[in-house]
């Protein structure tokens, strides 16, 4: 790759005029203003660009100036550390001064704003990162990123301690940055040094410890990622339920996900890892401070019965009703793929295989049946609100579960009859 790269053609949003127009507002009189890391490290991977991030020489003060001027809304997100949102054409940027750290303790760091372009790459995580690009997709490269993207080479900005030490959250992007866009093996040092200081990710708070973990998790594939933070022991450290159950299955998971059309779900990717253990998945979904939605997904799974691969359908069918969909649907999933992983091994895994599959295409076309009885149809037999009645509601939808909900509302009704007591 040229060290005079360009992003121009890669892409229109380069081209949106709103973003254009910001630039030359904030670079205008003896300023400057350039697209910055991901938008940037995107587009030469030919990758799509969400998120548009802007470096400039401008103090915060100035570009929200400027900004209000131009007919553009600044907000102030993160103006002590020198970032201001700036709505434009209804779409957000975040403008950030240039800056250099001055102090920090592995979690915050205090800056100072600047005009050093060099001095603000320096600071970046990864060199991969800490390209820029002129308005006319020209890429300036100051750390020596365009080699690396290249190499498909992650690597850390000078000593990798030194960087990992302002902010041990760089330990997960490491990992997670190597999931994305990381080819082959992670750069040694860099690894050498996670693994030394993974200590300091017990600083951190669950939030971001799950957010990069979920980041991870979302790659295409993170199983290559997964096995290097197991080797470097930062895997254990964060998720310490995967040490004695193992990450092997992950790799069929994701095979199976590239060959049968299925999303790439971080959170199934993070069950296939996990043993369940639903006590144990109540406390990993509470340390990690997860969603309640997050949660309930873990324990539901954890709870669920495993499913045969010669279960029948019908006994499968009432699993599903008194069951959790979702759940089910995990647990066939991970068994399917596992079944998958081992046919080259295992004469009986493509026999398995085949049942699971056959199972999730049952579940995936199934649709709640409605039981036909309500409370109010005992009550006009004459059954007695109450204890009662609710009891002889739950044994008749047992009868009709039992019966493949083939029993119709006319029999289901006789069978109620023939057990009301009359009212004296």
């Amino acid at each position: 790759m040229s060290e005079k790269a360009s992003i121009a053609g890669r892409g229109d949003w380069l081209a949106d005029e709103n973003l254009q127009r910001l630039l030359s507002v904030l670079g205008a009189d003896g300023e400057q203003a350039r697209v910055a890391g991901g938008a940037v490290r995107n587009a030469l991977l030919d990758q799509p660009v969400a998120d548009v991030d802007i470096a400039t020489t401008n103090t915060p003060a100035e570009t929200m100036r400027r900004a209000k001027d131009a007919g553009f809304k600044p907000v102030p997100t993160g103006i002590d550390h020198g970032t201001i949102t700036v709505v434009a054409g209804g779409r957000p940027f975040e403008v950030t001064t240039l800056r250099a750290d001055v102090e920090t303790d592995g979690r915050h760091a205090r800056v100072a704003f600047g005009r050093d372009w060099k001095a603000d790459a320096q600071r970046r995580d990864f060199t991969i990162n800490a390209l820029y690009a002129e308005a006319d997709g020209t890429v300036i490269d100051l750390v020596g990123g365009l080699a690396d993207i290249e190499a498909r080479r992650l690597r850390f900005i000078g000593d990798p301690e030194a960087r990992i030490r302002e902010d041990y959250l760089r330990i997960l992007r490491f990992f997670r940055f190597f999931a994305w866009y990381g080819g082959g093996r992670p750069d040694g040092e860099g690894l050498k040094a996670c693994a030394r200081l993974k200590e300091g990710l017990d600083q951190l708070s669950a939030e971001r410890v799950w957010a990069e973990l979920k980041k991870l998790l979302s790659a295409p594939d993170p199983s290559r990622a997964l096995l290097w933070m197991r080797h470097a022991s930062v895997l254990s450290r964060i998720l310490p339920e995967s040490e004695k159950w193992g990450i092997d299955a992950i790799h069929a998971l994701v095979r199976a996900e590239a060959d049968l059309g299925w999303p790439a779900d971080a959170m199934l990717r993070l069950e296939a890892i996990l043993p369940p253990d639903a006590a144990r998945m109540t406390d990993l979904a509470r340390r990690m401070r997860m969603s309640r939605a997050e949660a309930d997904r873990l324990e539901r799974w954890a709870l669920a019965p495993a499913v045969r691969p010669d279960m029948a359908e019908g006994e499968l069918a009432r699993q599903l009703y008194a069951g959790d969909l979702q759940a089910i649907t995990d647990r066939l999933r991970l068994a399917l793929s596992g079944a998958r992983g081992r046919v080259a091994e295992d004469d009986k895994a493509l026999v398995e295989a085949g049942g699971y599959a056959r199972q999730l295409a049952f579940v995936q076309n199934w649709t709640r049946p409605e039981f036909p009885l309500k409370g109010a149809d005992l009550k006009g037999l004459g059954a007695v609100p109450g204890p009662e009645l609710g009891g002889l509601l739950k044994r008749l939808e047992q009868d009709w579960v039992a019966s493949g909900f083939a029993l119709g509302r006319d029999a289901l009704l006789e069978r109620a009859a023939s057990e009301v007591r009359p009212r004296p």
